[in-house]
């Protein structure tokens, strides 16, 4: 079940004994998480809850505390994080009992224990008897980071709550910023709530001075202006990410990367792959392709490769000592700019 159906079962039917949380949205994670604390009133002091880390904490602990009776209690509450037994990494030959007689536990646990099992990492093992056991025996909460449209939905249904009417070109810059994560968007969201407690309209005003970009959304401008040709805009651009303390090098490698993902967008748009067969194709967020998308069709393959092809060899240089770093990048945004120029003409 998802997160939503996940929290609203917690808080009002009969517990599982054993859940397997799966997924890497912190804020879902986070909102699943308090729902078990309210719903058997416990805080992370109290003597019925237990966290375990399987990167520090051993197996064999867990089980101590899973088979052990709630103090003074209804239920004992468990977490383990990083169950790396559920991974492809090989288990120790000497771990391999532990592992037994936990997959005996979870086939039939203590009735007053409660065992949440997170894992975030991109898959499980399924070859394995452990995962195959636990798949069978736990209640599966799943916490993938949301799509585009259901982020959209989240936030606007949050927005309305709260009673904040959000201008159609601040709310598109919002997820912007935020880069479509629910996670990201709910942190920044406290800020706006603060500042809106009694004008309650929002503007991209009130979210550009709120919400900061990120370096990758700058060079995202960056990219931009250097691509059309706008020498002042993309030096003054590059100037401030400077005064910020950001590395010549540093951004030269981001820019690499986002020219290379526009130039693999536009060339596999070209072939007729639509959106989703992109980000797949790519392993890249949806909503991060479909910006690419956006940018690149403003511009021709040619103009990327060449581009590209500048930016590796001003990396190589200055990586090598040839060149002044700063010198060069200016060098290349006057180069790009006159390049776009004589197209014009």
């Amino acid at each position: 079940m998802n997160a939503q159906e996940a929290i609203q079962s917690i808080r009002t039917k009969k517990l599982e004994n054993i859940y397997l949380v799966i997924g890497t949205e912190n804020f879902l994670r986070e909102q699943v998480r308090q729902a078990f604390f309210e719903r058997l009133m416990l805080t992370e002091t109290d003597l019925n809850f237990q966290q375990f880390d399987l990167v520090e904490n051993s197996l064999n602990d867990v089980l101590l505390e899973v088979e052990s009776s709630p103090f003074f209690g209804d239920y004992r509450l468990v977490f383990l994080e990083n169950p790396l037994f559920l991974s492809s990494e090989k288990i120790k030959s000497e771990q391999e009992d532990v592992l037994d007689k936990f997959i005996e536990y979870i086939e039939q646990p203590l009735e007053t224990t409660i065992l949440v099992i997170w894992f975030n990492q991109e898959k499980m093992d399924e070859r394995k008897k452990i995962t195959k056991r636990l798949k069978k025996a736990a209640t599966r909460i799943d916490v993938e980071p949301m799509k585009e449209a259901e982020v959209r939905r989240y936030l606007q249904q949050t927005f309305n709550n709260e009673g904040l009417e959000f201008s159609r070109d601040a709310f598109e810059q919002f997820l912007f910023l935020t880069d479509a994560s629910l996670s990201k968007a709910m942190r920044e969201f406290e800020k706006i709530r603060l500042f809106a407690a009694e004008e309650k309209k929002i503007n991209i005003t009130i979210i550009d001075s709120l919400v900061p970009k990120s370096l990758e959304q700058n060079v995202f401008d960056l990219t931009e202006s250097i691509l059309a040709g706008k020498v002042e805009a993309a030096l003054r651009l590059y100037e401030e990410l400077r005064v910020q303390g950001e590395e010549t090098i540093k951004i030269n490698a981001i820019l690499i990367s986002q020219i290379r993902l526009l130039l693999q967008v536009r060339l596999l748009e070209n072939i007729g792959y639509q959106q989703g067969s992109i980000a797949e194709t790519l392993k890249v967020h949806p909503y991060r392709i479909k910006l690419a998308m956006q940018q690149a069709r403003k511009f021709k393959v040619p103009q990327l490769v060449k581009l590209l092809d500048e930016l590796i060899e001003n990396d190589y240089a200055t990586k090598t000592g040839k060149v002044e770093k700063e010198f060069a990048f200016q060098l290349l945004i006057l180069k790009m700019g006159e390049i776009k120029k004589n197209q014009r003409s």
